[in-house]
């Protein structure tokens, strides 16, 4: 059984507060990118199997097997419902690590996913998204994988009535990769939240104010994306990867100004596609 574990992308993201427990309150909006995707692929063992299998293709993982997400996942399904049989997972890695893409926990949200159908769970998707929360606080979106505001941890989710449909979005990875850890390190919450739908070309993400200063490559890329024509230009979750949206037509040299993207950073492009 297979399926394709999609990215997402930010649509602003405010630090709110700190909370009591250590962690920080957010409101963001989280929305699926389906075209950039890890193929995911579960079989069934023998009986006589003794251990599960994981095997790792693509971009080389950044952790010992067992401690990925996907390998986690299965073993705590494993724990809480013995119908479970020994399996061999499949990972061909495409989403890049420390990108602010949400692909380990989409890889674990997309195999809890698999898990349910392959052996008739019949877990709801609330259901499954409580369990997933134990392993991320964004595993629950992809089990929703549809636009949603997110608040709390990023484990409150309301589904929204937002599309960015018929837009071109150009991701762009530079060769640097930041760490949740060093996202927040020197971050003071900005205490405000999103604000109004209809305003969200102004929404910005609070976490650019520590990255960017850090690593001011990942600024100028983002400032390159608004010269070439964006109407919306940020970075996506904690960084590293900044996205631009630009309307899809040949308005004031965009498509020409989306040529010279395309070759200045063809090395650091991940996705350039029309959504």
């Amino acid at each position: 059984m297979k399926a394709r574990a999609n990215c997402k992308i930010n649509i602003g993201l405010r630090v709110v507060n700190k909370r009591e427990d250590g962690y920080h309150n957010l409101d963001t909006l989280f929305y699926p990118v389906y075209g950039l995707y890890d193929e995911l692929e579960i079989v069934p063992l023998p009986e006589s199997a003794q251990e599960t299998e994981f095997v790792a293709e693509g971009i080389q993982l950044d952790c010992k097997s067992d401690e990925n997400l996907i390998f986690r996942c299965y073993n705590q399904f494993a724990k809480k419902y013995p119908i479970l049989k020994k399996v061999k997972i499949t990972l061909k890695k495409h989403i890049p690590f420390g990108a602010g893409l949400g692909g380990g926990s989409s890889d674990a949200a997309h195999t809890a996913l698999l898990i349910n159908e392959l052996f008739g769970l019949g877990l709801t998707k609330e259901q499954l998204a409580d369990e997933v929360r134990l392993l991320g606080a964004d595993c629950p979106f992809f089990i929703y994988n549809t636009p949603c505001h997110a608040e709390g941890i990023g484990d409150i989710l309301t589904p929204v009535d937002f599309s960015l449909a018929g837009k071109r979005l150009i991701m762009i990875k530079p060769n640097v990769s930041v760490s949740t850890k060093e996202a927040y390190a020197g971050l003071v919450p900005s205490g405000k939240t999103l604000g109004d739908p209809a305003n969200w070309q102004t929404w910005v993400n609070d976490f650019e104010t520590t990255v960017l200063a850090k690593h001011p490559e990942i600024g100028a890329i983002k400032k390159r994306l608004l010269d070439a024509g964006a109407e919306y230009a940020a970075m996506t979750g904690s960084g590293s990867t900044v996205f631009g949206l630009f309307e899809n037509n040949t308005e004031c040299g965009t498509a020409s100004n989306l040529r010279i993207l395309e070759e200045e950073f063809s090395s650091m492009i991940i996705f350039n596609n029309t959504l």
